[in-house]
């Protein structure tokens, strides 16, 4: 596996690649320290990271490759075809998998994205327009949909 850093306005991120694939975008501590070995594909991912947080990207093209259920992969699947700007409730992502009662497990596999920004899974709401859970806290959700200029008000469950 290779990895590198970025410093993003949400936290430090480690980017992930294995076999030319990213595997994995996940805030880790400022403090973490670790042996860097950048690639090619990590550098893109840097740089499209970077166009995104400066409002230049609205869409990602990388390589990825998801680890889980096949459930998840679903989910995961469904949310990178969810829009810059747009949310979709869990129940929405749920039916789309054709799993239309399963959107509690829709919510299960969001908090396992381990793809931030990338698979977004922050664009996932409730069905009443409520945002809810958020693996990394609801503080970094909040500031992701305003950076995509998503007008939602913090009604945290």
């Amino acid at each position: 596996m290779k990895r590198t850093a970025f410093d993003s306005p949400v936290g430090r991120l480690e980017i992930c690649e294995i076999d030319g694939k990213i595997t994995r975008i996940e805030i880790i501590s400022p403090e973490d320290i670790f042996e860097e070995n950048s690639t090619p594909v990590l550098e893109d991912a840097k740089k499209q990271l970077s166009e995104y947080f400066c409002g230049k990207r609205k869409a990602f093209d990388l390589p990825l490759e998801f680890s889980g259920t096949d459930f998840q992969k679903a989910v995961w699947g469904e949310l990178v075809k969810i829009p810059f700007g747009k949310t979709k409730t869990y129940g929405e992502i749920a039916a789309a998998i054709e799993k239309p009662k399963a959107s509690r497990a829709v919510g299960g596999a969001c908090n396992r994205n381990h793809i931030l920004i990338v698979v977004p899974c922050h664009r996932v709401i409730g069905s009443n327009g409520d945002l809810t859970g958020f693996a990394c806290g609801m503080d970094k959700k909040i500031w992701l949909l305003g950076h995509e200029a998503i007008d939602k008000k913090e009604k945290a469950k």
